[in-house]
């Protein structure tokens, strides 16, 4: 067995199992996928540390803990199509593919994007479409969507963004207030998204998912 298999299940049975995620299709997903495949280079050696990975300014590869955490809040079913929304080079959306019917994975870095495509067309994922554009645009050719996810940090949803969840969808965000964080669900109903916390969290808040700051004299 590879250090880096080795590596990966210690990952699910010291930061995934213990925090109550036990559905079948997360931990296998988590199992499967090489985490180390989808890191920058010079990070690989840290790929299944139970933290945030840096992917530059401001983004970041969510720890192991709290990505099957929103999974298992979202309980994604093999019929659905999902968006993820601030992808990298494609960890996330690789292990939610095994859950899925297939994943639109949007990243504005177009150096990353561009890794990321060829990094699931070598690991044969090939029901995952990589969307290069503005995160908070989200990719509304490609939907409506069943479920979205969202890798980062924000303080609002964009109106777009919300816009492409079919009614009866589920939604995974970080909230951030400073630095503290909590992961919420979302279920949209009649136009309306109904929020309910699951855990907190932390992750770097990603541009465009701002609260704009109201102007008082």
């Amino acid at each position: 067995m590879s250090d880096n298999k080795i590596r990966r299940i210690a990952m699910v049975d010291t930061q995934v199992r213990p925090s109550d995620v036990t559905k079948f299709p997360i931990i296998e997903a988590m199992l499967s996928v090489p985490r180390e495949i989808y890191v920058p280079l010079e990070k690989r050696d840290a790929a299944y540390i139970g933290e945030n990975l840096s992917l530059g300014p401001d983004r970041v590869i969510l720890e192991p803990r709290t990505l099957a955490k929103m999974l298992d809040g979202l309980d994604i079913r093999k019929d659905e199509l999902v968006l993820d929304i601030g992808s990298g080079l494609g960890y996330s959306a690789a292990v939610i593919a095994r859950m899925a019917e297939a994943v639109v994975a949007v990243e504005s870095d177009e150096d990353q994007a561009s890794e990321a495509q060829v990094l699931l067309a070598d690991q044969n994922v090939d029901n995952v479409v990589v969307h290069q554009g503005a995160l908070p645009a989200g990719a509304a050719d490609h939907g409506p969507y069943d479920v979205i996810i969202v890798q980062g940090g924000i303080e609002i949803i964009p109106d777009a963004l919300a816009a492409q969840l079919k009614n009866g969808g589920r939604i995974a965000c970080l909230f951030m207030q400073g630095k503290l964080g909590v992961v919420k669900i979302g279920l949209k109903e009649a136009e309306n998204i109904s929020w309910r916390p699951v855990f907190n969290a932390g992750a770097p808040l990603l541009a465009g998912f701002e609260r704009v700051a109201e102007f008082e004299l």
